[in-house]
């Protein structure tokens, strides 16, 4: 007589915990936005009753996984083509809004020798480099701070001098990686990354005109977003997630509450 009614007990207390279970939301998000997305979901977390699982990525890499069934619930782009080439895929989004702008620099190992320059035509790249040395990018055919550099280097009519010395990435960090290790000696890769980087130096940053705006749109994925997703995506649309921003070197957008 006493299994059954312990049986029932435990049954009843697991189906407690899993009626209590936290809702969870399933974020993919460009890899540049790694520090300041974790440090904004551990905020979030702490007043509200949600489980946030992010995935960092390329955002090609994260919009292709999307396309072919990866759980997601909010995706966070470096740029917005890859959000048009999800969508265009026929996948729902929803309350897509252009949540950041970041800009593209010039970095170098924390002890190198090369001093701070406007990275222009007036400063050909490849007379930084040795005879073996490579530029780490995010590769162009794919990753958006690649293609950034891509577009830059065409403007200032060094891309055909550097094409064939480039150490291409799987993504930008991967290419910030590549310059704290001491592998390159150069790499371009997001202004917020120079600033989470460790052990490595920005020399300057891209002229603004010489390659598209960098824009981070975020949005819903799916035909049926859940509220508590919708209400996370509209929370880093505020000015309290704003700040938070702000202090990892992004631009916030203005009017940009996800509706």
């Amino acid at each position: 007589m006493i299994r059954p009614f312990i049986t029932l007990t435990m049954v009843t207390i697991v189906c407690c915990q899993t009626a209590g279970a936290a809702e969870r939301i399933d974020v993919q998000a460009a890899a540049s936005l790694t520090d300041v997305l974790n440090t904004l979901i551990e905020r979030y977390e702490q007043h509200h009753d949600v489980d946030i699982v992010p995935v960092y990525a390329s955002s090609s890499t994260l919009a292709r996984q999307i396309s072919q069934g990866a759980p997601a619930d909010v995706y966070l782009s470096a740029n917005e083509k890859w959000m048009d080439w999800l969508e265009a895929q026929g996948e729902p989004i929803q309350a897509r809004l252009d949540l950041l702008n970041n800009r593209l620099a010039l970095i170098t190992a924390e002890k190198s020798d090369i001093k701070d320059f406007t990275p222009d035509a007036e400063h050909p790249l490849v007379g930084y480099l040795k005879d073996n040395d490579r530029i780490a990018v995010g590769d162009p055919d794919h990753v958006p701070a690649g293609i950034y550099a891509r577009q830059a280097f065409e403007h200032l009519g060094q891309w055909q001098a550097l094409e064939p010395r480039l150490a291409r990435a799987s993504d930008v960090r991967g290419a910030l990686a590549l310059v704290e290790r001491g592998e390159t000696p150069l790499g371009v890769v997001y202004a917020t990354d120079a600033m989470a980087g460790e052990h490595v130096h920005q020399l300057g940053l891209f002229p603004g005109n010489s390659h598209d705006p960098i824009t981070y749109p975020a949005a819903l994925v799916g035909k049926h977003p859940s509220p508590q997703a919708r209400a996370f995506l509209k929370w880093l649309g505020s000015e309290e997630a704003g700040s938070t921003f702000r202090q990892y070197g992004f631009e916030v957008n203005d009017s940009n509450e996800a509706p």
